[in-house]
């Protein structure tokens, strides 16, 4: 394994690992940190956590044992891979878990690029834009676990952490590699270990990638990692095998947990061709809906791919939680999707789409799939998955922001058949 990286959620492993499989790479996805040493022939190791919204304290520990596990596997870069949009609150977890792989390296600095041109998340002077827009005007002020209400990335990473936060800006982005790095080494010497790089598009990223080809540490997006493979096939390190993804053929579904407003058109238009079943954590928590209910709709529908789903506009999730509490809905939220995840694949599910970060990674653990190849792209940012196991399950984890408004349909038909 050479390039090791620690996503904070599922849909961000499943971001990168697309991307680190499109430049060449061999690339498996694990869910959390594996147990022991054994590990599918890999040339890049995503391990996927479940850190974004925890305790920093427990967020900085999960990542430290990812941190270790990949040193043993013999990797010499590592890579802190966080959303695009930046997700985080004044607290953490993108500063505290930085600032701890900083010293367990014992690395001099890191750069933060969240950016993904992609999917239109771009930066300049420092202040995060999706789209014409700034972050904090862009929907993600009403995230329910982690509004975004400061676009300024250094100014809220320097909330969040001890540590002195610098800039390279875009005019030293756009005179190439060697700009870059020297603007890093620059900023490194008056002591900001980290260091926000601006991007705007793709160029952008492939240089900033070849200006930290020696660096042990990486933070950012799935975009960072756009530059990387070819600074490993330079050194005649990459095999370009390919995935060996297979499609399958059987039942599938669709779960939905985000609330972005990219799911909500997403599953409104899902809906205009395949029945679907709503619930929110109100439902839960009273006992109006449960797992067993959710799954006898399914099968009663289970030949139209349904759509089971708590995706829901920022006004009622909002009550929701202010009667039950946000911790509690979100709660009793993912441990009904956990628990209808599980019910699902003993129907015979092999062909499962889920939306939203939290919602992927409640399915991911609760079905116990310890790891996944990587293969084709179904939307930017959102590859086809194989899970490596007994079962026979594909899968595609995409982030609340991610994939075009038909992206369920194509999901599944890039996972298999009827």
């Amino acid at each position: 394994m050479l390039l090791g990286c620690i996503a904070d959620d599922f849909t961000g492993a499943s971001d990168l690992a697309n991307t680190l499989a499109k430049q060449g790479m061999r690339t498996v996805q694990f869910s959390g940190v594996p147990a022991g040493d054994d590990a599918p022939d890999c040339e890049a190791g995503v391990v996927a956590l479940k850190t974004r919204s925890i305790q920093p304290e427990d967020a900085v520990a999960q990542s430290l044992a990812a941190l270790e596990w990949l040193r043993r596997k013999g990797c010499s870069q590592f890579l802190f891979k966080y959303c695009s949009t930046f997700d985080s609150t004044p607290k953490g977890n993108i500063g505290p878990v930085a600032e701890a792989l900083l010293d367990a390296l014992d690395a001099p600095s890191a750069v933060v690029c969240p950016v993904f041109p992609a999917t239109a998340r771009t930066l300049y002077r420092g202040y995060l834009f999706v789209g014409d827009r700034l972050l904090s005007e862009s929907g993600m002020q009403n995230h329910p676990l982690n509004p975004m209400t400061d676009p300024d990335i250094r100014r809220w990473l320097q909330r969040q952490t001890k540590i002195d936060v610098g800039l390279v800006a875009y005019d030293r982005v756009r005179e190439g590699a060697d700009s870059i790095k020297a603007a890093i080494a620059a900023e490194t010497e008056r002591g900001h270990r980290l260091i926000v790089v601006d991007a705007i598009i793709d160029s952008d990223l492939m240089a900033i990638g070849r200006a930290i080809a020696d660096h042990i540490l990486i933070t950012g997006g799935s975009g960072i990692a756009l530059g990387l493979p070819e600074n490993f096939r330079s050194r005649g390190l990459l095999r370009d095998k390919g995935s060996g993804f297979t499609p399958v053929r059987g039942k599938a579904a669709v779960l939905s947990g985000s609330c972005s407003r990219a799911s909500i058109a997403q599953v409104e238009a899902y809906l205009k061709a395949h029945p679907g079943l709503a619930v929110d954590g109100g439902d839960i928590l009273s006992g109006r809906l449960t797992v067993d209910a959710a799954l006898a709709f399914f099968r009663k529908h289970s030949g139209e791919a349904p759509i089971i789903y708590s995706t829901a506009e920022p006004d009622k999730v909002k009550a929701v939680q202010e009667k039950y509490g946000q911790e509690e809905a979100a709660r009793a939220i993912e441990h009904f999707f956990s628990g209808l995840a599980v019910g699902l694949a003993e129907e015979g599910v092999v062909r499962l789409a889920v939306g939203g970060g939290e919602t992927s990674g409640a399915v991911v653990t609760a079905l116990e799939i310890p790891h996944m190849l990587v293969g084709p792209e179904i939307d930017p940012g959102v590859p086809a998955l194989a899970a490596i196991g007994a079962r026979p399950l594909r899968l595609a984890l995409k982030s609340g922001n991610f994939g075009a408004g038909d992206f369920y349909e194509k999901a599944l038909e890039m996972l298999g058949s009827a």
